[in-house]
């Protein structure tokens, strides 16, 4: 009788794990990423496989992000935490390191792409954590991600593959374009100058100079010589346009402008660019495609550049989006 009740205990032992194991397989992945870029991403490639936390929004600037005990329990709940890595993420980088001893974690960018493709910079930072700002260094991150999510939901593989397939052809096509509009800029105004250096890897790969009054990091001080050193540069050049970015406070880029001024240039603002972040989720800025898309078309039109058609790939992203094609 005791064995009797023994083999059934254990045969709903096994039914209750199998269903167990079951419900993991249909229940979305919860996956915690830090920045709103690398969601992108894990959301286009994951789709019904996943729900995505980003734990920094719009306007929030990465190198200055500190932990907070909500951030904590968000990460405990976490199934997976995936960051970008190469210090980015400053402070919250001690927190994710611990995180990744008691659960899977992913630094993406290092795990992604190749080091002797990436900007080495002369200071704590080592390699230039913007990597984003280059469409085809970014795309690596796709496969990585859909590993990542496969190796935590085997079932969902083959819809992650089928996503991964068709956010890589977006990608490819926006990296494209970007370089064909880039391209119209008269060789004379084809500089870019920003607050802060976010913007080299977009320069390398489009063939724009690029210009930043701050270093890499936004933890430095911007001192008067940094000021007057770009008021020297944007003088010199007859540089057109500055441009302000969504994480820091504009007050740098105005000073430049002033000073300029002050020395018979005039410039303008050529727009707002999203550097560290995204603008809020439901805009067409609220995607990666359309973070640089907006980049793009700030940086052309003040610099009279034309903006090329958008690709056949990105025909439904501009339908959602209600962005002209022709554009």
């Amino acid at each position: 009788m005791k064995r009797g009740i023994a083999i059934g205990g254990l045969a709903t032992t096994l039914i209750l794990g199998s269903a167990s194991a079951q419900a993991q397989q249909t229940t979305p992945l919860d996956v915690v990423v830090t920045i709103g870029m690398l969601a992108d991403v894990v959301e286009h490639v994951g789709g019904e496989c996943v729900d995505v936390t980003a734990l920094m929004g719009p306007g929030v600037d990465p190198h200055l992000y500190q932990a907070g005990a909500r951030d904590v329990y968000t990460l405990q709940k976490a199934d997976l935490i995936l960051y970008s890595g190469y210090s980015l993420e400053g402070q919250l980088g001690d927190v994710l390191a611990r995180f990744g001893e008691i659960k899977p974690t992913l630094a993406v960018a290092p795990a992604s792409i190749d080091k002797e493709t990436l900007i080495t910079v002369q200071d704590s930072y080592g390699i230039d954590p913007h990597l984003w700002m280059a469409v085809d260094l970014w795309a690596q991150t796709v496969p990585t991600v859909a590993d990542a999510l496969i190796e935590q939901r085997p079932g969902c593989e083959a819809a992650i593959r089928d996503n991964a397939e068709h956010y890589a052809a977006q990608l490819e096509a926006l990296h494209g374009w970007i370089e064909a509009s880039i391209a119209t800029i008269p060789d004379t105004q084809r500089i870019l100058v920003t607050a802060h250096d976010a913007f080299n890897y977009y320069g390398r790969a489009y063939g724009i100079e690029v210009a930043g009054i701050q270093g890499i990091s936004t933890e430095t001080e911007t001192g008067v010589a940094d000021i007057r050193n770009m008021v020297d540069v944007v003088v010199e050049r007859q540089v057109p346009a500055m441009f302000v970015e969504s994480t820091i406070n504009p007050r740098t880029v105005q000073a430049v402008i002033d000073a300029a001024r002050q020395r018979g240039h005039e410039i303008s603002i050529g727009g707002q660019l999203y550097s560290d972040a995204m603008d809020e989720a439901g805009t067409a800025g609220g995607t990666y495609v359309g973070m640089l898309h907006a980049n793009t078309r700030h940086i052309v039109e003040a610099l009279d550049g034309e903006l090329q058609p958008l690709p056949d790939a990105l025909q439904d992203w501009a339908e959602r989006w209600d962005i002209a094609t022709d554009q």
